[in-house]
């Protein structure tokens, strides 16, 4: 099931972007295969266990990457699949003697997916960093958060959007290519490039004068008054979004405002406008606001937390958190019309189905059980 159904990846298990992006393609089923190392990883929550949501809809091994058998095995694997995807700083996978030019030589028609932060080049390439770092050095970081200082929109710009979903990206157009002409390549996601690329609007609106270099100060970072959110009595918050004067004049109605006495155009009096639909939210708890706007086009929603959001009725109405292995997680997207991607499966860890896993990709039965009683596939503890 899935519109990847026939694509086959492997994947060298790491962290955050690149997992995401593997997961991305196993959701719509294409048949990844996980690298993993000998040992899980400790004190990193999640990650190695049942509940690392990033693992799932996909098998995994636990391989010996520093034995010239587990390069070999990972190498005839590769042989077989149209992508590869590894999330290392530059030069590790070529020390493993699983970079590049080993890969595209034994299938020239590959996919290479390579994800970091930084790039492959660069004269921060071989820096640390994580994704604050990322945004921070692509100015999208700047632009976040109140006027005071700047806060980090979480980990999902960099990471995640900038990250993971362009690698997934990357790898179907580098698959499309091969497919088209034979010829593989190499795919470098940067999360600063990606980080970069999400700004592309707010570039537009730069070039035309329409933004400048402060926070709390433009269209879309909270400046606006009908663009932020705002308190309500209980310590809730509703998010507003009225930007069109259609929706604009139901946000009024709806606050029992007078819509003439406002003039979005205006941005010298957008923090008196601020002001005053502070204190009309603040009168009220977020319960009376939410039944005020609902079924209206005022763009006026609450602000959920995890929970809420679980059992908003929306969100259930479009199973957008569906229970996996007795706990929530978000759905597979986009949704597709004729090769849906249907409910996740759990995480795949290494274990003892590795004999199972490895004859889908038709390697020889006798051969793997050498592999395994050698040393060079290992088994986890039991979870």
């Amino acid at each position: 099931m899935g519109a990847l159904v026939g694509l086959r990846i492997v994947e060298l298990a790491g962290l955050g972007p690149a997992p995401f992006a593997a997961m991305m393609l196993a959701d719509h089923g294409a048949e990844v295969i996980r690298i993993h190392p000998l040992k899980p990883r400790l004190g990193i929550p999640s990650v190695d266990t049942e509940m690392d949501v990033l693992a799932r809809n996909r098998g995994s091994i636990a391989v010996d990457l520093k034995r010239p058998e587990g390069r070999a095995l990972v190498l005839d694997l590769v042989t077989k699949a149209d992508g590869f995807i590894e999330g290392f700083r530059p030069g590790v996978a070529e020390r493993l003697g699983l970079g590049p030019e080993e890969c595209l030589a034994v299938n020239p028609r590959l996919a290479y997916g390579r994800m970091t932060g930084w790039g492959q080049d660069g004269p921060l390439a071989q820096t640390a960093g994580h994704d604050i770092n990322y945004i921070a050095l692509t100015g999208v970081l700047g632009a976040t958060g109140p006027a005071e200082r700047p806060v980090p929109p979480l980990n999902l710009v960099g990471d995640f959007g900038g990250g993971g979903m362009v690698l997934a990206f990357g790898m179907l157009a580098a698959i499309l290519s091969a497919q088209r002409t034979g010829k593989g390549q190499v795919v470098d996601a940067a999360m600063t490039d990606g980080a970069a690329l999400l700004s592309a609007m707010i570039h537009g609106f730069r070039a035309a004068g329409a933004w400048g270099n402060g926070r709390e100060a433009n269209l879309l970072d909270g400046g606006a008054y009908f663009y932020t959110t705002y308190a309500c009595a209980d310590g809730g918050h509703m998010a507003v979004g009225a930007i069109e004067p259609q929706f604009h004049a139901a946000l009024m109605a709806g606050l029992g405002l007078d819509p003439a006495g406002f003039d979005q155009a205006d941005r010298a009096r957008w923090p008196e406008a601020r002001a005053l639909l502070a204190k009309v939210f603040a009168r009220r708890p977020r319960a009376h606001w939410e039944e005020v706007f609902a079924g209206t086009d005022a763009c006026v929603t609450p602000v959920l937390n995890w929970d809420e959001a679980l059992s908003d009725p929306h969100n259930r109405a479009r199973n957008t958190f569906p229970e996996v292995g007795g706990m929530a997680q978000p759905a597979p997207a986009p949704r597709l019309s004729e090769t849906p991607a249907g409910t996740p499966g759990p995480a795949g860890l290494p274990g003892d189905d590795a004999a199972t896993l490895l004859s889908r990709w038709s390697l020889p039965a006798n051969r793997v059980m050498t592999l395994i009683e050698t040393g060079v596939i290992g088994r986890w503890p039991s979870r």
